[in-house]
C-alpha cells in the first residue's frame, strides 16, 4: 500500500495491517498457508504450461475436474499430500517440488 494512502486511512481512524495480525495468525500457520498458496499456484502454471484443463488433470490425478479447481484456488480444505501427488501426476521432478516448497523462482518444468 502506498505511504500516503495508509497515512489517509489511519488519519480517519482505521488500522492498517497484514491479513496474518488480522487473522491472529502464528508464523507457522501463515507458513503452512504460504507453502498451500505455492503448491496451488505452481499446480496452475505447470497444467496451463502443458496445455491441459482441469478436467483433463483431474483424470490424470484420478480426482475431480472441482477438486482440481480447489486445489489451484488454495482452498483449506485441500490436503497438501493432494497436492504433491498431483504436482507429482503432472510430471513435476522432485527438484522443482523442492523450489516451489522453498519459495524458489523457476523458469524450468
Amino acid at each position: 500500500m502506498h505511504k500516503e494512502k495508509r497515512k489517509r486511512l489511519e488519519s480517519r481512524g482505521w488500522k492498517v495491517g497484514s491479513a496474518s495480525e488480522f487473522l491472529e495468525l502464528t508464523p507457522d500457520e501463515e507458513a503452512f498457508i504460504e507453502l498451500k498458496l505455492r503448491l496451488g499456484d505452481g499446480l496452475r502454471e505447470r497444467r496451463r504450461r502443458r496445455r491441459l484443463s482441469q478436467s483433463q488433470l483431474a483424470k490424470t490425478a484420478r480426482s475431480s475436474q472441482s477438486r482440481v479447481a480447489k486445489m489451484e484456488a488454495g482452498d483449506p480444505t485441500v490436503s497438501v499430500d493432494l497436492l504433491i501427488r498431483t504436482l507429482l501426476a503432472l510430471g513435476t521432478t522432485p527438484k522443482e517440488l523442492a523450489r516451489l516448497i522453498t519459495g524458489r523462482v523457476t523458469t524450468a518444468g
